[in-house]
């Protein structure tokens, strides 16, 4: 079993990147369903940060970028959108649709949300769509949120609340959790539910300095044809996932997933599958 003090942060964040590497393909292909999820949560988050016709705007682990278009949508040609993340592979889909979309007011570049080489004071908003939850060292990544700001300036990010209100995530984090001896993550450590627990993101916003911070609860139901589909979109595009699976063998993972879409069926219905979700928008101001 692993021990609680083993957390290796370096190694946490090699292997986040492998797989994201490997999932960039997969998380691509399930894009409408991510926007049809996600979508009305990215509108408030846009909403919070105060993205608007002109704003210049850093999307941190931009990931395959539903967010960063909806943004450059918002700020127009007379607005500029810049994409982060750590991973090429998937960052270069972010740039691919926007190029094929004509927002040439876009551009991408490969950094981690711990260590953002942007110039000070550059950006009216930062964003984050269920990015928070991957860094080890939530100090450095909001401290360097904020100095990307201008006086002013708004970052709003979109995280999962509790396990409870999340069983989509929660009942594959607790089976793969149970059957690979995993121990619960510390205080601070990464994870899907690492900011949902009652007055957690506001306390990292204002460590950081923001001020006015505040959180907007969502209901987001995943919904889905089937549990089949929902395994399978877990299957192919949750990095975190992939990450606790690590450490069980083939026949490990095929039982752990055989669980998995067993407990997830209760969710199925005459409508299909529709699993509760809420999610958490969490915004500040750069005094």
């Amino acid at each position: 079993m692993t021990s609680p003090a083993s957390f290796d942060p370096v190694a946490y964040k090699a292997t986040t990147l492998r797989q994201w590497e490997q999932a960039a393909d997969a998380w691509h292909a399930w894009g409408h369903a991510l926007e049809t999820w996600l979508g009305p949560a990215t509108e408030t988050m846009l909403d919070a940060a105060g993205v608007r016709a002109g704003s210049a705007v850093l999307d941190v682990a931009a990931g395959a970028g539903g967010q960063t278009l909806a943004a450059a949508r918002r700020v127009g040609p007379t607005g500029r959108v810049l994409a982060t993340d750590i991973s090429p592979q998937i960052l270069a889909f972010a740039e691919r649709e926007a190029h094929d979309a004509g927002l040439t007011w876009v551009s991408a570049h490969v950094l981690d949300g711990e260590d953002l080489d942007v110039e000070p004071g550059s950006f009216d908003a930062v964003i984050s769509r269920v990015g928070f939850i991957y860094f080890p060292d939530q100090r450095r990544a909001f401290t360097g949120m904020l100095r990307a700001l201008r006086t002013g300036g708004y970052l709003a990010g979109i995280v999962y609340s509790t396990p409870e209100a999340n069983p989509f995530f929660s009942i594959p984090v607790s089976v793969i959790r149970r059957r690979a001896g995993l121990p619960p993550p510390l205080p601070e450590q990464p994870g899907p539910f690492s900011f949902g627990a009652p007055g957690v993101a506001e306390a990292a916003f204002e460590r950081a300095g923001f001020v006015e911070v505040r959180v907007q609860t969502i209901a987001a139901p995943l919904r889905m044809t089937s549990t089949e589909d929902c395994v399978r979109f877990e299957q192919e595009s949750f990095g975190a996932l992939h990450q606790m699976l690590a450490g069980l063998d083939d026949a490990g993972r095929t039982a752990a997933w055989a669980e998995i879409s067993e407990r997830l069926s209760e969710f199925d219905g005459a409508d299909g599958f529709v699993c509760p979700c809420e999610l958490l928008v969490a915004s500040g101001r750069r005094p």
